[in-house]
């Protein structure tokens, strides 16, 4: 695969999967044996069901979520996404119920592919703002 191919699978994740809710997708363009690591995951680390399940939880939470790769960045085998998210909190989250406030947060992930598919993935993302934005938490400086 080329370097635009790979740009290509991975922004998939974005286009089908986050924006369109097509879970499916993540078993065509992950390896079965695929590991993602993010702050979501039990232990920090899960496979592409563990995966699937975070991305239900989170459109289940915000389902007017939208997910943009700003920037994608492919070298050899790794492609590196710079995203943002915008979702309005409506359904529930783990131990929080719906606040109906709008959030916008952006992240990181590095995405290793392999043999056409997506190996592993690595994650971060603004939890922190996340969670102000849904008045969970306050920081020095915070108006309220």
């Amino acid at each position: 695969m080329t370097l635009e191919d790979n740009k290509a699978l991975v922004s998939r994740i974005a286009d089908e999967v986050w924006n369109r809710g097509e879970l499916e997708v993540i078993n065509e363009i992950t390896a079965a044996s695929a590991s993602y690591h993010g702050p979501h995951m039990p232990n920090g680390v899960g496979d592409r069901e563990s995966w699937k399940q975070a991305i239900r939880m989170y459109r289940g939470a915000f389902p007017d979520s939208h997910v943009t790769f700003e920037e994608l960045i492919a070298s050899g085998d790794t492609v590196v996404g710079r995203w943002s998210a915008t979702g309005t909190h409506t359904g529930q989250l783990p131990g929080v119920e719906p606040t109906g406030k709008r959030i916008a947060i952006g992240g990181i992930t590095i995405y290793r592919i392999a043999g056409g598919k997506i190996a592993e993935a690595w994650e971060q993302l603004d939890m922190l703002g996340m969670w102000r934005q849904l008045g969970l938490v306050a920081v020095p400086g915070d108006k309220r």
